[in-house]
């Protein structure tokens, strides 16, 4: 398991989700458990026929059905997506070792961008879908490519770069890969790694060290603006 980083330059991929996962099975757990314990206590105090037992033990059932039928399939889709975040984080920590670097579940106020990556070959947000192939890109969802181009629009304004979106699939075949739609390009993670290291050389050093310092001033001062929101909520 992964420590959750506070530090929003050193997240791990998928850290967000992994943990979102985390609490709605605790929460889960808590809330089955609280019932059943109550629904105990009362039969044992009033006996097996008195209404208010029978009326949680009823209580119990729904949420059974409630949280098999609704409840579990989200944290399958969670943990889903939390796999292919990590799937795809760990191929991109393994290829930064040569003059790129990755930011992982990297927030800049308009929702968490999976990953960015930062090399000589230019700047890229990747957005990584986890659900199974095979995909068609003529009919990817629109939401998806909005989704990918809003987090690029958000690094340009960070960083006054051009920037790549990605759309990653990390266990769906893809029928054509590389191809751009809307301006997004689409891939499945198998192929996300040569891609990058197939681009021509665009950013010199100066132009890498000053993005870098723009991503992770952002990145903290994200973090710093959502403390002081919570700070006064709690107030």
């Amino acid at each position: 398991m992964h420590a959750f980083s506070t530090d929003p330059t050193r997240r791990t991929a998928g850290q967000y989700a992994r943990a979102t996962v985390q609490r709605l099975r605790m929460r889960t757990l808590v809330w089955l458990g609280a019932l059943a314990v109550a629904t105990a206590l009362l039969g044992r105090a009033f006996g097996l026929h008195d209404p208010r037992f029978l009326g949680s033990e009823i209580a119990l059932l729904v949420s059974i059905f409630v949280i098999s039928r609704y409840v579990l399939p989200l944290v399958d889709r969670r943990d889903r997506g939390a796999r292919g975040e990590e799937h795809v984080g760990s191929l991109l920590d393994e290829f930064s070792a040569s003059r790129w670097i990755v930011f992982h579940d990297a927030s800049l106020g308009h929702g968490n961008v999976d990953h960015i990556v930062l090399g000589p070959g230019g700047l890229f947000t990747v957005e990584t879908k986890s659900h199974p192939g095979p995909v068609r890109v003529a009919r990817v969802h629109g939401g998806t490519l909005d989704q990918a181009r809003a987090q690029g629009r958000a690094l340009e304004s960070v960083t006054g770069l051009e920037v790549e979106p990605l759309v990653v699939y990390s266990r769906a075949w893809v029928d054509r890969p590389f191809a751009r739609r809307g301006g997004v390009r689409l891939m499945p993670a198998g192929m996300l790694t040569s891609y990058l290291a197939k681009r021509p050389p665009s950013l010199g050093e100066r132009q890498l060290e000053r993005a870098r310092e723009d991503i992770e001033r952002a990145l903290h001062e994200e973090r710093d603006r959502v403390a002081r929101e919570r700070w006064h909520i709690a107030l």
